[in-house]
């Protein structure tokens, strides 16, 4: 991709809006455009020009200049009311000029499924790019627990085709800067399945040091969600989110990647070396 930076651009060179900017996606995309000398404009709550998905009065000045829309949302597109907002803003996009949007919907949810449906209904240029659980979740969510020797969550004995961040920030500029992407609906995963115990393997022969897998209660997961710092009120929803996403029904792989940018997807045991490279799950004082 880097060897076509000087014939991509966005539509009508106007800046892509990239709602979630400081996310694990928002963030790589962002550095994707900067790269590329395309522009941009960061969108979240603590920005320049303020974006809060539960305040529509902010979406007018985030939206207005720009041609396209990189979609997040926080926590989940699965929340009540949130495929609804989603609607509603798609249609606003669409009327102040920002015609293409580009949505990283939740892989086998039905909320996501009902925004992906009312972007459609928009009369936008859509792109679809649909995901479950992220690489990065290890390194950015997970990381203390990690470095510590023990990954707990509401998850039993199912396999998952864990994506990497990477290659999602590569298909959502990929979608955002060639219209061949347009109409499309990208299902990623990586390469192969894997179940917790296995990605605690992976780690653990990454860092040299064993990590061990707990699966927990919703309530109890909810409530080490709130010791990392999640808000009270989003703990137990992310928690049955999570317990409900990852129940088996996403264990299938896909070839959504290599569709969308002819390659293959990166292994986990690729990002697991990368990490430890990188002393994400060092011990405090070099300790090991």
């Amino acid at each position: 991709m880097k060897n076509n930076l000087q014939t991509l651009s966005t539509p009508a060179n106007k800046p892509v809006l990239v709602i979630g900017a400081n996310g694990k996606t928002g963030r790589r995309l962002v550095q994707r455009l900067s790269e590329a000398n395309l522009p941009y404009r960061e969108a979240s709550r603590s920005t320049e020009i303020p974006f809060d998905w539960n305040d529509r009065s902010t979406w007018n000045r985030a939206i207005e200049g720009t041609g396209s829309v990189y979609i997040t949302v926080y926590p989940d597109l699965s929340f009540p009311g949130v495929a609804e907002n989603v609607g509603i803003f798609a249609n606003l996009a669409v009327t102040l000029g920002a015609k293409r949007l580009v949505l990283l919907s939740g892989r086998g949810e039905e909320g996501a499924q009902d925004a992906e449906d009312r972007l459609h209904k928009s009369g936008a240029d859509v792109t679809i790019v649909r995901c479950s659980v992220f690489n990065q979740n290890f390194s950015e969510s997970f990381a203390d627990a990690i470095r510590y020797g023990r990954l707990s969550m509401p998850v039993g004995d199912i396999q998952e085709p864990f994506v990497d961040a990477e290659d999602i920030a590569d298909v959502a500029f990929a979608a955002l800067t060639d219209d061949r992407h347009i109409g499309e609906a990208y299902e990623l995963t990586g390469p192969r399945l894997l179940s917790l115990p296995q990605v605690v393997e992976e780690l653990s022969h990454a860092m040299g040091r064993p990590v061990q897998y707990e699966a927990v209660s919703v309530p109890d997961y909810a409530k080490e969600l709130i010791d990392h710092g999640f808000a009270e009120e989003e703990s137990l929803p992310i928690a049955q989110v999570l317990a409900d996403v990852l129940d088996g029904r996403n264990a299938s792989l896909t070839d959504g990647v290599k569709r969308a940018l002819g390659r293959e997807p990166r292994d986990f045991a690729e990002f697991a070396r990368a990490e430890v490279a990188a002393g994400t799950f060092d011990l405090p004082g070099g300790a090991s």
